[in-house]
């Protein structure tokens, strides 16, 4: 028996699940889970709940269709940011690099911050505007911000 319950996935809503699913697949390479698949020979594709896995199987984001998302007027509070997701990269080079990686991959910069000596970093929405992302470097570790 634990005595915490454990964090199964983070849940992004979004307008079009596959679109941001396959986003967040190429840019963090992971997986889709068992059955969560696009549809053999580009077939209709009607999903409204899709989850990405890591290569142990671990699920780790969820896409949930819906009809409406206001995008957010980071950094004006009209339409908050609402979260964020951060991912670590090792050094300077690999900041720049998945930049461009995440820019090829449709995510538009908000952001560019690299000139702070103690936090670099890059602030980016992903291709549903969900709220910002980006890449920061700190002195100890770089870390990618959504």
């Amino acid at each position: 028996m634990s005595e915490y319950p454990r964090l199964l996935h983070t849940a992004i809503d979004t307008t079009d699940a596959r679109a941001l699913a396959e986003f967040y697949r190429k840019l963090l390479g992971l997986e889709y889970r068992q059955g969560d698949e696009p549809p053999a020979g580009g077939g209709s594709d009607d999903a409204g709940w899709l989850v990405l896995v890591d290569s142990r199987g671990d699920r780790k984001l969820a896409f949930q269709q819906v009809g409406r998302l206001e995008r957010t007027t980071w950094p004006e509070h009209d339409v908050p940011m609402q979260m964020h997701l951060d991912f670590t990269v090792p050094g300077r080079k690999d900041l720049e690099r998945h930049r461009e990686r995440a820019e090829a991959l449709g995510a538009t910069l908000l952001l560019d911050r690299t000139d702070d000596p103690y936090e670099p970093l890059y602030v980016f929405a992903d291709p549903s505007g969900h709220p910002p992302w980006g890449p920061s470097l700190s002195k100890e570790r770089a870390v990618l911000t959504r």
